[in-house]
Parts: C-alpha cells; structure tokens; sequence
C-alpha cells in the first residue's frame, strides 16, 4: 500500500482555500521545395538540437542520420536540413517512434490538402500534433501523421444502400408472355426468372408469379464532406479554457534514503518541497486554493507503481518529480494518459518530453544552453579581441568550446589562442592584447584553478601602473561554475568585468532572494543547503511559475506560456516545444555581468 510521505516538516495533503492557414515561406525553410520520398522526409535543423535528439524523436538513430548525411558526423548547424528515414526504413527503430509517418510541409500545403494526401480527417492529423499552429504549419516543419488512420477518411464513407426490392403478387394471364410481362412492369425478364424460378420453363396462364417493385432508395445520410476553408481553420480555433476552482497538484520525489538516494539528496529533495511549500503559502495570501499531495516514490518503480493507482493522482492539475529515467517514464506515461502536465524539476537527459506533449522540462539541455550562450557572447563581444588559454587543467569546456567556435566562425569573429606557462604568461598574453578594442579572456576550463593562475596577471595588465602605461581594457568570459567562487574571487570578478553565462542565478542581495532566505530560515529553522542550484529556490521558483499559470490559464496552459513572465529568484522561464507533438524545454538562460561599479546585472536571454 502506498502511503503519503511523512516528513518531519509536515505529513500531509496541503489544502489552501479560498492557444495564414497556408504555409508560410521563410528564408530558413525555402529549401524545402522537393518532393519527399515515400521512405524520406526533411528535418530543418533547430537551435539547440542533437542528431541523437532529432533521432530519438523520430524513431530511428543517429547512424541513420548519419548514413543519409554523411557530413552531419562533423556536426549540425541550425536551418540546414537533414534527411531521416522513415521508422521503417531504419535499421532500429526507437520504441517510443510509435505508430506514425513524419512530412515535412512543402510549398503551398494546407491542412486541408495533407487531409486528402494521406486520405485521413484533418482532426487526427491534429491530435497527433499538439503544438501544431498557423504559427507552427510552416514550410519545412515536420507533422506525424498516425499511420493506422490514414484511409480512415474515404473508409468512414458507408456505400450507398442496395435499393430495396419489394414484390407485389400477379395472376398470369391467357397468351401472355415473361417479355410482356417484363414490359408490362418495366423490369428485366432476368429480374422476374430470378424472383420466380418457375418461370424458367415459361409462364402459364393462372400463375402467380411475384413483381418486383424497386423503390429508389436514397443513400445513408453522411455528414457534409468538411469544406477547405472550414478545415484549415482548425489550426486557428482556440482551445477551450479549462477553468480550474481548486488547483491540484502531485509532488513525487524519492524521500527516502536507499540503494539509489543519498542521504544528500534526500536532504536536497526535501530542501525543494519546502520552497515547493513556501510558493503554496505566499500563493495563499493571494487568494489562491490549492491542495498539495506529496507522495514518496522510494527507489526503483515498485512504489511508484502503487502511487500511479492512486485515485487521488487522476484529479491532478500538474504532476511535479521524479529523478531517474526509470521513474520519470511511467510518471510521463500515466500524465499522457490522462491529459495531466507533468513537470520534470532536476534532469536535462530526458528523451520523454521528444515525443510526449504534456511533459514540461525545467532544466535546460546542455545543447540548448550552449546554442543560447554562444549567441549571446558572439552578440556581446562580436567586435572584441577574443583570447582563449588553455592553462591545462582539469574540467575542461570542450564542447562549449566548440560551440562558441563554431559560431565565431559562422558570425565571422576572429580569435585568438594561447597555452598557459607559468614563467611567461604576462608576456605571453601582453603580446595578444589589444589597445583598441576591448580584451576578452576565456579559460577553456572552468576550474577555479584555472581563474587563479589568470586573474593576478589581468588585474595588473587592466589597472593603471606606476610608469603611466595605458591599462587594456579587460573582461573575462566563463561558466556556471564560476558562481561558487565568488567566496575567493568576488573582487576579482569585479575588477575584471566577468560575464557568466547559466541556467541559474540568484542575487543574494537583491531584497527578494533576502526574504526568500528568512523566510525559509524561520518556517523551517535552518539555511539552505550549500548547492548549485539551491533546490529550495528551484521549489519555489517552480511552484509559483506554474501555480500562478494553472490559476490564469487552466490547466491545459501550454498555449499560454508566451503570455506570462515571472521573474524567478533563481530560475528563468521560456518554454519553447521541441516540436509539433512533443513536449516542452525550458530554453532561458542568464548572462550575469560582474561589472567594475561592484553591481552584478542579471539579464534573461530568451
């Protein structure tokens, strides 16, 4: 038997009273002109994505990808295209590829034309596509199209009935034949020898014989085949808003301690839902009435199976948790089923939310995060004398490396590169510096390490020295990580005008991160674990982003997250689908600017 978990804190269900109907052209689609193949279709290249993303979420792998694109293993720009097998055309086919044949829309495709390409009602091609738009039914986008309907449309048209024959009784008369007879009722001589066998060896006077009487019998009433317009205004009719009275929600996390939770993430998890129970609270000043169950999913799925039976869990409004994949898969599974949004806090390695509309994922993909922050940097110091160095050390970038490289390349930004050598690097640097144009370092490591063997010899270079030489001017570009040491690099940071590129950040001295902390400090009589992220920031921050959008918007709110903006305390939110029938990423990213005055600026890029 499930049981609800019991944490110290509470041991409860919290209760709180109180979405050009015909393809438009683009520059980044008008490749798309040619008639795909009945085993091929083409898939526009994304921001962000992977081949082994874009091969999971058709259904085939990365090597048939690779064995169609050849160059692609050298890696994959965004707008370029793809060709992708059909799921039965490659060599494995993933097993949540599902039943479905994948298009890419050409010139001049409607809804209504894909209707009769694929002999199937416009309304499925619509449910198997969520996200699927006049904003999204675009040229060079990529629609499924479930493969067991297609024909269902002309298979739904029933055949005209067989006009009914009924007979009337006739006494044959002296002299007359079946010839007349036939003539006589305006009917064939093989339609009366059938009725009536007998008159195979011909008719006899006083015989009575049947007549058949055919009435024109009008075929089944159909409905109206739907007109052209009336179908391709489908993409444009609102959805209808499900109002919601008392918002429900579903935390499950694995509490307890076991073969796969530490006692430090169970620590962490319990850190989340009481900033989780925090936005509950300030939520209910607000008027808001929520319940809150908190289920403990243990290790493995053997207590999560229990849980899915739970009947309370069908009234959800939102599903919040899990951590493993082989929890987060029958979670999303069951949220599909029964049309509830699933939330998955922690993980960016999930392939769910590529094929399952109702899964919302928080935490940027390592793919999406570095395609956003190498936009910015090249946007930011495009016009700058860009230095990477290589000091040697552990926690190497290498693919964000690459990344920015590539875009560099692709925006036309040159650089420069240099090995770190303790003896000679103010030398070594000096002679790449620049006085004209702003300098910017970038370590290829984010190892704090890594900043100490720089930050000295920058700092001097960037301020005024005693012979009156013109400082360079000096900034340095990072990571992440770089946030954690702000205990020995803080000064440091400021001096040299750092900019960080993440997914998180809090300010701590803003005055809502310091009521965050006290309040957290007095409901639960102790500080936040010393984490990056803080997962009792990420609690709260998701709970009041997604409680606030249940509240506004229903609880089918996925059309509406480009109508509302919080503004988290650590977390940014910029849900962006993954594609028409998949789910959503959280894409938003911050660049944090240490700058020379002693502030630090947040900026939300998305």
């Amino acid at each position: 038997m499930m049981q609800k978990v019991s944490i110290y804190l509470i041991a409860f269900v919290l209760s709180l009273g109180c979405m050009n109907v015909l393809a438009q052209q683009t520059s980044k689609q008008s490749t798309v002109t040619n008639e795909q193949k009945n085993d091929i279709f083409y898939h526009t290249i994304e921001a962000g994505e992977t081949v082994y993303a874009i091969a999971t979420m058709y259904g085939v792998t990365a090597e048939d990808i690779y064995r169609l694109n050849p160059d692609s293993r050298n890696g994959i720009k965004a707008g370029a295209q793809l060709k992708i097998p059909q799921s039965k055309h490659a060599t494995a086919a993933g097993a949540k590829a599902g039943n479905y044949v994948y298009h890419t829309i050409l010139p001049r495709e409607t809804l209504y034309s894909l209707s009769l390409r694929y002999d199937i009602p416009a309304t499925k091609i619509i449910d198997a596509n969520p996200g699927l738009s006049v904003e999204t039914f675009t040229i060079g986008k990529t629609i499924r199209v479930p493969s067991s309907a297609i024909g269902t449309a002309k298979a739904a048209l029933a055949p005209m009935n067989k006009p009914t024959i009924t007979t009337k009784d006739y006494t044959v008369g002296k002299k007359e034949t079946i010839f007349f007879i036939a003539q006589k009722f305006n009917v064939t001589t093989t339609e009366l020898v059938r009725i009536n066998p007998a008159l195979q060896k011909g008719a006899k006077a006083g015989m009575v014989i049947k007549i058949p009487i055919q009435s024109q019998q009008q075929p089944v009433a159909q409905p109206a085949a739907p007109k052209e317009r009336e179908v391709n205004e489908l993409l444009s009719k609102p959805r209808p808003v499900k109002e919601v009275n008392a918002i429900n929600v579903a935390l499950l996390l694995p509490f307890a301690v076991g073969p796969s939770t530490s006692t430090q993430a169970s620590a962490r998890f319990v850190e989340y839902y009481e900033g989780l129970l925090l936005a509950v609270d300030s939520l209910k000043g607000q008027g808001y009435n929520i319940n809150l169950s908190v289920y403990d999913t243990g290790s493995g799925t053997a207590q999560l199976k229990s849980i899915l039976e739970e009947e309370d869990l069908l009234n959800a409004n939102l599903i919040i948790g899990a951590v493993q994949t082989e929890q987060i898969s029958p979670i999303a599974d069951f949220a599909a089923k029964h049309s509830i949004n699933y939330v998955i806090p922690f993980t960016s390695k999930n392939d769910d939310v590529l094929s399952n509309a109702h899964v919302m994922q928080i935490n940027t993909p390592q793919s999406y995060l570095y395609s956003n922050a190498v936009k910015e940097a090249c946007s930011i110091f495009g016009n700058d004398n860009i230095i990477f160095v290589n000091t040697g050390d552990r926690e190497q970038k290498d693919d964000f490396i690459h990344t920015l490289k590539s875009e560099m390349k692709q925006k036309r930004v040159a650089w420069k590169e240099m090995h770190y050598s303790s003896d000679t690097f103010s030398a070594d640097i000096e002679k790449l510096l620049s006085r004209d144009h702003r300098n910017v370092v970038i370590p290829l490591s984010s190892s704090l390490e890594a900043i100490n063997k720089l930050k000295s010899t920058l700092r001097v270079l960037s301020d005024v020295n005693s012979e009156g030489k013109v400082p360079y001017e000096i900034t340095m570009f990072g990571y992440p990580e770089w946030q954690t040491y702000t205990r020995d690099c803080l000064d440091d940071f400021y001096a040299l005008n750092v900019y960080i590129y993440s997914g998180f950040y809090a300010d701590n001295l803003s005055p809502e991160v310091h009521n965050f902390y006290s309040s957290y400090k007095k409901w639960f009589s102790k500080t936040l674990i010393n984490t990056f992220p803080k997962y009792g920031m990420l609690g709260f921050d998701t709970g009041m982003y997604f409680l606030q959008m249940i509240h506004r918007y229903g609880s089918d709110f996925e059309d509406d997250f480009g109508h509302f903006h919080y503004e988290g305390l650590q977390t940014g939110f910029n849900f962006h689908r993954v594609n028409n029938w998949g789910g959503f990423i959280n894409t938003n990213i911050f660049i944090i600017h240490y700058n020379n005055s002693d502030d630090v600026t947040r900026t939300e890029i998305r």
